[in-house]
This record gives C-alpha cells, structure tokens and sequence, in this order.
C-alpha cells in the first residue's frame, strides 16, 4: 500500500509538472502576438474558432463574442475575409453554419465568409486552415484564456498568427473559471499534437475559399 501511495504521489507530481511546463510553452510561443482590435496588425483572414452553439441554432454568449471582434475586424479593414472553423460533425450540430448566419444577419456580407465544417478542435482548425485553405498569415479569434494556445498552435503550423482575445464573457464567471482551468490540460495536448504532427480527423483538397473571398475584399 505504501508503494502505491508512493506511485501515485509521485505520478501526479509529474503530472502537474508536465501540465505547467506545457502552459509555459504555450504562453511563451505567444508572447509579443497577442493585440486588441485597436493595435492587431491587419492580415487577410481573421480565423474565428468554433464554441458551443445553443439548441435554438443560435450561437452561445461565448461564441457571439468572438463572432464580434471578427466583424469588428473586417469593418476596421484589418482583415478582409472571415473564416469560422468549427464542428458540424451531425448535420443536426453545425457551428460554422450559426457563425456565419450570425455575421451575415449583423452585415457581414456572405462572400467573406468561408466555412471550415471539420474544425472539431483547435489544432484541427489550426492545421486545416494552413493545409486545406492556404492560410499564411491571420488574426486568430477566440476567448483571452484560448487564445495563447489557439496562437501558438497556428503557428507551429507555420501561419504567421497572431490573436485578438474577448474578455466580455468573464461575467460567467464559473464558466470562464472552467476554461482556464481546462487550459492546462489542453496544453498538455496541444504538445502531445505538435509532437506527433498528428493529422487532423480530415482533411482533402485544397479550398479556394479563402483566396476568393480575400480578393474580394
């Protein structure tokens, strides 16, 4: 028993300190990339990662908000084209449909929206958008407590990344608790990604998506 008690203590020693090196890393790739809409340097695509979409199709709270600062981004010209990446795993889920249907209903027209249906996590959404759609350079979108991660994995990626983070929904408070918390264990596999250089669940040809909606802006 006593050397059971011992394993597991020194197993989750070493679990914490994998944890916290993985958040280093993550924090660290990101420094000196992350901006607020004012300061962000303009690139061609704003790249707004998928959340929770409510059961009425609406996007949630959390969602919403990087769904603004995305079209807060395209109306500043700091971007030209949006593309929302998210799960539409069931044809009765689809994240990236709710994004754009939200965007296009605040005046974002339809032809600077691209859909990224197999965005089914960040480092998904991350290696497709460089892979499949041909993504270079881009403002990633999400919450202030994902974004260094979300960052850090586009980079590796070799898209020149950089990030503009919402704060708003910090007024959930238990919920946003919940999501730096959830952090340090997905930093853990956000590593595990980038060194096994897994592939994403798909991929296929490339889109022209992007592209086009870039030169019509």
């Amino acid at each position: 028993m006593r050397r059971l008690t011992m394993a597991g203590t020194v197993g989750g020693v070493v679990a914490v300190v994998v944890a916290l090196g993985c958040a280093h890393w993550v924090q660290s790739s990101a420094d000196g990339h992350i901006y607020d809409v004012a300061s962000v340097p303009a690139a061609p695509v704003a790249l707004v990662l998928g959340a929770q979409v409510n059961d009425d199709g609406q996007p949630s709270a959390f969602l919403a908000a990087r769904l603004e600062i995305a079209r807060r981004l395209l109306e500043a010209g700091k971007v030209k084209a949006i593309l929302v990446s998210g799960d539409h795993g069931r044809w009765t889920y689809d994240e990236p449909g709710a994004m754009q249907s939200w965007l296009v209903a605040r005046g974002v027209p339809a032809d600077r929206v691209v859909l990224d249906h197999a965005g089914f996590d960040t480092y998904d959404s991350c290696v497709r958008a460089s892979r499949i759609f041909g993504v270079q350079q881009a403002i990633v979108v999400t919450q202030a407590f994902h974004l260094p991660r979300a960052v850090t994995l586009c980079r590796e990626q070799g898209i020149e990344a950089t990030g503009v983070g919402d704060d708003s929904v910090r007024i959930y408070e238990a919920m946003w608790l919940r999501g730096e918390v959830r952090e340090y264990g997905a930093a853990v596999k956000a590593a595990a990604d980038v060194l096994t250089s897994r592939d994403p669940i798909f991929l296929g040809p490339h889109e022209t998506g992007v592209e086009e909606a870039v030169r019509r802006g």
